[in-house]
C-alpha cells in the first residue's frame, strides 16, 4: 500500500490548537468568473490549497478547464465539479476528462448531481457518473461526492432520508473498488449538532467516508440568508435566523467561528471521527474568506503529518 506524503503545514501564533488542526488541509470554493478578479492566488493561499472549482450552468468548459490551469501553474489542486444533470452522455464526460487532464493535470473531481431540476441527457445523480469506469480509467486519484448533513428535498422529497441513506450505501460500497480516494463534501453548515450527528449515524451505518464539512466563509448576514435560501441549506439555518432578529448584529459580518470551534473540540475528542477537515465557501470573497482561515491557524497545504492511503 502507497503512502502519499505532503510538506508541514507553517506554525500559527494565537490560534486553538483544535481548530488549527481542523483547518490544516481546508479546500476552497470558486468560480470562473470569480477567479478572473483575483490577480495572483499565490498571496492569499497556501501553495498545494485544494480549488473546488464551481462549473455553474451557462459556464463554458472551456472557461472552466482554462481555470483549472492557470490554478495548476500557480501550484494549486484542482478539482472540477462534474455535475451530471449537465452532462449530455458519456462521450462528453469523456470529452471534459480528456480536457481537463490534457490542458490543466485534474486528477481529482467533485461529481454531483448539479442544480437542475431536470437532466438534459443520461445522467441524473453522481453514481451513474461513477459507474461508467471513466474516471478509474483516466487514473483519477481522488474523487469527492456530494453529503447532506440536513437531508435533501431534491433527493427525498418527502422529508425522509431514505434515498440519500442509499445513496450512501452505494458510495461507501464503490470507495471500496476503486483506486482513487473518496471523501464526502457537505453543503455549507451553519451549526455542528446536526453535523455531528450525522457523522455518528454514518459510522453506525458501516459509512466510513471521510466528511469535508462546508462552512460559509465571513460575509454579511443578508449575503448568507440569501444564498443559504438559494441552496437549500436545512435546519441549521435558524443560525442566521436568530441572529437575524438581533437588529444590533444585523450589519456586523457573520463568521464561522462557533461551528468551527464546536467541529474542532468533537473532532479533538473523537479521534475516530468520520469528520476530516473543512471546505470554505467564500461567499463574502476569497480574500476575507482566505484570511479569517489564516488567522484562524489554517493552512491550505495537507500537512505532512496527514497521511493517506492509496488503495
Amino acid at each position: 500500500m502507497a503512502l502519499l506524503q505532503f510538506r508541514k503545514s507553517p506554525a500559527h501564533d494565537g490560534a486553538a490548537p483544535e481548530i488549527a488542526a481542523l483547518l490544516d488541509g481546508y479546500s476552497i470554493e470558486v468560480m470562473p468568473r470569480t477567479a478572473d478578479k483575483v490577480e495572483d492566488f499565490r498571496d492569499l493561499l497556501p501553495d498545494g490549497t485544494r480549488f473546488y472549482i464551481a462549473h455553474i450552468d451557462g459556464t463554458p468548459i472551456g472557461d472552466m478547464v482554462a481555470t483549472a490551469a492557470r490554478l495548476a501553474k500557480g501550484g494549486f489542486a484542482a478539482m472540477p465539479h462534474f455535475p451530471a444533470r449537465m452532462i449530455a452522455d458519456k462521450a462528453m464526460l469523456a470529452d471534459w476528462i480528456a480536457r481537463y487532464q490534457g490542458e490543466a493535470g485534474v486528477t481529482q473531481a467533485l461529481l454531483l448531481a448539479g442544480g437542475l431540476d431536470t437532466p438534459r441527457g443520461e445522467f441524473a445523480d453522481s453514481m451513474q457518473l461513477l459507474g461508467t469506469g471513466l474516471f478509474d480509467r483516466a487514473g483519477f486519484t481522488r474523487l469527492h461526492v456530494a453529503g447532506h448533513p440536513e437531508g435533501s428535498r431534491d433527493i427525498d422529497p418527502d422529508g425522509s432520508d431514505r434515498a440519500v441513506m442509499q445513496a450512501l450505501r452505494w458510495k461507501q460500497a464503490f470507495s471500496e473498488r476503486t483506486d482513487a480516494q473518496m471523501a464526502l463534501a457537505t453543503q455549507f453548515c451553519f451549526e455542528a449538532a446536526p453535523v455531528i450527528a450525522w457523522a455518528e449515524r454514518l459510522r453506525t451505518e458501516g459509512i466510513t467516508l471521510p466528511i469535508h464539512v462546508g462552512i460559509a466563509g465571513p460575509a454579511k448576514l443578508q449575503t448568507l440568508i440569501r444564498f443559504s435560501v438559494a441552496c437549500g441549506v436545512g435546519a441549521s439555518l435558524r443560525v442566521l435566523q436568530k441572529r437575524a432578529r438581533d437588529v444590533t448584529k444585523l450589519l456586523l459580518p457573520f463568521t464561522p467561528d462557533r461551528i468551527v470551534a464546536d467541529l474542532a473540540a468533537y473532532t479533538a475528542a473523537h479521534p475516530g471521527t468520520n469528520i476530516a477537515g473543512l471546505h470554505v465557501f467564500p461567499l463574502g470573497g476569497i480574500k476575507t474568506a482566505a484570511g479569517w482561515a489564516t488567522q484562524n491557524g489554517g493552512a491550505g497545504a495537507i500537512p505532512a503529518n496527514h497521511v493517506e492511503a492509496v488503495q
